[in-house]
């Protein structure tokens, strides 16, 4: 089985991590290949971001298909049921794993993410996808994606604002919101004491299980090839 998770932004050394937790994830003799397009945002902050990044990640997808299933690794799961359409293998984002994968731990979770102009997207993607009555709140810790492995802070200040979103929340768990942050789950995990999701193990998981299953992405309706047409 091989797997393509792919980094949205262009940060080398994020796609780097994000491949280390990823593989982490999987069974014995599941090959994952982690890549970022050449072209794209450093980061993404913000719906013009997204908007930039999806052509990117797209093209990259498209290019890249004989991969049994893929991972769109960014927690606002852009470009996602385009890809959906654009490919038949499994595709998953890593909100929307996170997201569900707490669903089956705990009754209420806090997300802790990056930056407070992306807490609105996070509870807009959450209500797309069933699950915002589970979520206890969502909290930002202030460090912009690129200073997340560089800010020496940056640790104590996500345990941090896990801490307040369990306890203002009174949350059971709490889902990390950004790729950039995956390598901090378990030592979270065993500080806090409360199931810590990580969105790419997640994710990569899903799409293994989905793969094992022998299911694929519907081709009936929605995510139907799109039809051809002309681009000017």
């Amino acid at each position: 089985m091989r797997i393509l998770v792919v980094n949205p932004n262009t940060t080398a050394r994020m796609t780097t991590l994000i491949g280390e937790c990823a593989r982490a994830s999987v069974s014995p003799g599941v090959l994952v290949d982690a890549v970022n397009p050449a072209a794209g945002p450093e980061s993404i902050e913000s719906h013009y971001d997204e908007a930039v990044a999806t052509p990117h990640l797209l093209a990259t997808l498209g290019s890249l298909r004989a991969y049994d299933g893929y991972v769109i690794a960014c927690f606002g799961d852009p470009g996602l049921h385009a890809a959906r359409e654009l490919v038949t293998a499994p595709v998953v984002g890593i909100a929307e794993a996170a997201m569900r994968t707490a669903g089956y731990l705990a009754r209420r979770f806090s997300v802790v993410t990056t930056l407070s102009r992306v807490v609105g997207h996070t509870w807009s993607i959450a209500r797309d996808y069933g699950v915002a009555e589970l979520i206890g709140g969502v909290h930002a810790c202030e460090i912009p994606v690129v200073e997340l492995d560089s800010d020496p802070a940056a640790y104590q200040r996500i345990a941090t604002a896990c801490r307040v979103a369990l306890e203002e929340d009174r949350s059971e768990a709490v889902v990390l919101g950004c790729a950039g942050m995956a390598d901090l789950c378990a030592k979270l995990q065993a500080e806090l004491g409360v199931p810590v999701v990580d969105g790419v193990a997640a994710a990569t998981a899903e799409v293994e299980k989905l793969v094992r299953l022998g299911l694929t992405t519907s081709s009936s309706g929605e995510y139907a090839a799109p039809p051809g047409k002309s681009f000017a």
